[in-house]
């Protein structure tokens, strides 16, 4: 099976046929999630001793499958968050996996590691963090927040010889994203969640930090603030923040997994002050800096921090610190050993257009969602449920219950209409259900607005 023969060369050609075709489409149609039952029925038994054959297999695929999968870089798709990698950038991960790069140690990587650099130099400079600071490119958000956090709990450890034994305390906001909930059970620490829909502030902080006990105190080790929150793209007040760090000696980790796109944005910029005085910031470069699945990234203002907290050791490893073999080990710096160069596609598509295009394309997010919040005040069927907040809109139509929005959701994505999804808001002390809209993809009309609001009269 590591011949090349026939078959290989015509699957090449019927690959490089549908990827052409699939990435020329401005328009792919949504796709629709069956059961596992249906799927089974419709494709039968894949995997068996002897095989079906590549073009079986790729037919399957393409006439059965894909129509199965939910396409995120689809104009209308405007739930979660919603992704838009560019041409050049899915092309380069085709590129990406034929090369078989192993993105771990500088030694085997070292073409593909400094492209990856290359790209987070320009991510560095938009934080504003001081010179020295630098990250490497994760699996994603969550490995990027798992990867901070691990790196300022050692960190807290090495303070001192009692904090071996303690179990650390993360402060966040409830609008943290749930990644931050799941990475602390992983590490083993607990999580004091400030209750509040908007900005967290110093004085949140310090009366949730004053409400605890002498003992509890001196083991909170970390505060992650937003910089973008999911839900709402709510912005923490990072200034005050990290005034707040300062004063208690603690690690100011900034999830900014969706918002940091934003910070391209000279219209937005202002909004992220404090960010520079973060120890550690996660951006999402599949999310608002388009690049394909999976790509996330951890900055860190002390990379020395990270080293210490994640370098592995080995006997079969140690080659790759020989002189002659120096260089940037990505996997060093976050939870992973073996990974594959993340940030090359981004690095080429960056490289082709240049950055004033990036600049534009998360300008124009900005504008579909004013655009969008205009649409929604001309309905009176509809209202606003707070200001926007970078791209995202929350608004809700009047008289709606969840089912109306589940039934609502449902029928516009089996139709082929849109994926706009529904989400919980406080509203004068009431959770309600709420409809939500979040711009990443520049390709997006008001017309794909206005046929989605039309949708709920």
């Amino acid at each position: 099976m590591h011949h090349i023969d026939i078959e290989v060369v015509e699957m090449t050609m019927d690959v490089m046929k549908y990827v052409i075709g699939r990435i020329t489409k401005t328009d792919p149609d949504i796709g629709l999630a069956i059961s596992e039952e249906e799927l089974r029925e419709k494709v039968g038994e894949t995997v068996n001793s002897k095989g079906i054959g590549g073009l079986k297999a790729f037919e399957l695929f393409k006439e059965v499958l894909v129509k199965h999968i939910v396409s995120i870089d689809n104009p209308r798709h405007l739930a979660f968050v919603p992704a838009a990698p560019t041409r050049a950038s899915i092309l380069f991960d085709l590129v990406t996996a034929a090369s078989s790069i192993h993105g771990s140690y500088w030694m085997e990587g070292a073409g593909g590691i400094f492209c990856e650099n290359e790209a987070m130099r320009w991510i560095v400079s938009l934080t504003g963090l001081p010179k020295g600071s630098f990250g490497v490119f994760t699996s994603g958000g969550t490995a990027a927040n798992l990867s901070a956090i691990v790196t300022a709990r050692e960190h807290w450890r090495s303070k001192s010889q009692e904090n071996i034994h303690k179990r650390g305390i993360i402060l966040c906001s409830s609008q943290a994203h749930s990644s931050v909930k799941s990475m602390a059970k992983i590490v083993d620490a607990a999580i004091v969640t400030i209750t509040t829909q908007e900005a967290l502030s110093k004085e949140d902080l310090c009366n949730a930090f004053h409400e605890l006990s002498k003992e509890d105190q001196n083991c909170v080790f970390a505060v992650v603030a937003n910089a973008g929150s999911t839900n709402s793209g709510i912005i923490d007040h990072m200034e005050e923040a990290s005034l707040f760090c300062k004063q208690h000696d603690l690690w100011m980790h900034v999830d900014a997994a969706y918002g940091g796109g934003a910070l391209m944005s000279d219209r937005v910029r202002d909004q992220f002050k404090g960010i520079e005085n973060a120890d550690s910031i996660t951006i999402d470069p599949h999310k608002w800096f388009f690049a394909p699945y999976d790509c996330g990234a951890i900055i860190y203002k002390k990379p020395e921090l990270a080293k210490n907290a994640h370098a592995q050791h080995g006997s079969y490893l140690e080659i790759f610190n020989q002189k002659g073999m120096e260089g940037f080990n990505p996997s060093d710096y976050q939870i992973q050993l073996t990974r594959r160069v993340r940030g090359l596609p981004l690095w080429f598509s960056l490289a082709m257009h240049g950055t004033d295009r990036y600049k534009l394309a998360v300008d124009t997010a900005l504008d579909l969602a004013k655009k969008a919040e205009e649409m929604i005040k001309e309905r009176d069927y509809l209202s606003m449920v707070r200001p926007i907040s970078l791209s995202i809109v929350l608004f809700k139509r009047k008289g709606w219950t969840f089912d109306d929005y589940r039934k609502w959701t449902l029928h516009n994505l089996k139709n082929n209409v849109a994926l706009v999804t529904p989400t919980l808001y406080e509203i004068d002390g009431t959770m309600e259900s709420i409809a939500r809209f979040c711009f990443i993809n520049p390709e997006t009309s008001t017309k794909d607005i206005a046929v989605i609001l039309d949708s709920m009269n």
